[in-house]
């Protein structure tokens, strides 16, 4: 696989992070795609300032004691799909690049972390950790929205179609922290009994979260975070913010709770979308991402 040079693109926590390639066990994938934002627009511009925010973080994770990132050595990727560049890049086009770029990452035995842009991505890269895996694993979904449409707006590829385009695959999911849903959406849920976890449960029964891994079936799982599942007081930079959602310590005792319980095998982070004159949702994201990164490997 061709690697460009780390000094080429800016680096996930920056200098003290750099590592070869060949040595990192994770790889930061940015995906700076955005064709189908419905409200609030500006999730391309989210891998950017993720990876900009990220400098400020500090190595040493004062939970896990350790400073993850020289334990792991991270890689930052080269952008892909990046319509900014090419506002002309279909979905298909996209989904083709993710799957194929990922796919590349996985032979190599990277954890890749893709972040985004727009949730359509996740089929991609769901799509080649199917492909690569040739089993079952289910994708665990945080996010306020159901994003269970058959199609919005012509598009079986909108954003918010993804997690329809995953059951299609045949996988198991697991939504966490749903707070908005159509009614094509509440009918499908109830046709194929998807364990859905309430945001008004998370925020009233305190056992939710062991109630919610309870319900996975199978011992691999995939992550896929849309920003705008976190309490939009956290993150308020989302194409489309709800009330409520997962407060900050929530959020990471589930994904530590996961990742003792389960074996995660990749994820990814999209729809951050940066407020002008705040970074306070840049910098959440980056801390989300890195807390994750030390439960997987902890």
């Amino acid at each position: 696989m061709l690697v460009q040079s780390q000094t080429e693109v800016l680096q996930f926590l920056g200098s003290e992070a750099i590592t070869p390639y060949e040595t990192a066990k994770v790889v930061i994938l940015p995906i700076p795609y955005e064709a189908t934002t419905t409200y609030r627009k500006g999730c391309e511009n989210g891998p950017d300032a993720f990876l900009d925010a990220s400098q400020q973080l500090e190595a040493y994770d004062e939970e896990l004691q350790q400073e993850i990132c020289i334990q792991l050595g991270f890689y930052t990727h080269e952008s892909i799909a990046d319509t900014r560049r090419n506002p002309s890049l279909t979905a298909e086009e996209m989904l083709e690049e993710t799957t194929a770029t990922v796919a590349r990452l996985i032979a190599d035995e990277k954890f890749v972390v893709a972040v985004g842009g727009e949730h359509a991505i996740t089929t991609g890269v769901v799509r080649a950790y199917l492909e690569a895996l040739n089993e079952p694993f289910t994708v665990i979904q945080i996010d306020a929205h159901g994003d269970m449409r058959y199609e919005y707006e012509d598009s079986l590829h909108n954003h918010a179609c993804v997690m329809r385009r995953v059951i299609e695959m045949g996988l198991p999911t697991l939504p966490v922290g749903i707070r908005a849903i159509c009614s094509e959406e509440a009918l499908l849920i109830q046709e194929k009994q998807i364990p859905v976890v309430w945001a008004r449960n998370t925020a009233y029964d305190p056992d939710w979260v062991e109630k919610a891994i309870a319900q996975i079936k199978t011992e691999k799982v995939f992550i896929t975070i849309d920003v705008d599942g976190i309490d939009p007081t956290l993150i308020p930079g989302v194409g489309t913010p709800e009330p409520g959602g997962l407060n900050w310590y929530d959020t990471l005792k589930f994904l530590r709770r996961v990742c003792e319980t389960h074996q995660v095998i990749g994820c990814d982070v999209m729809e951050l979308a940066p407020i002008v004159d705040s970074v306070v949702s840049e910098f959440t994201t980056a801390k989300l991402i890195y807390k994750l990164i030390g439960y997987r490997f902890k």
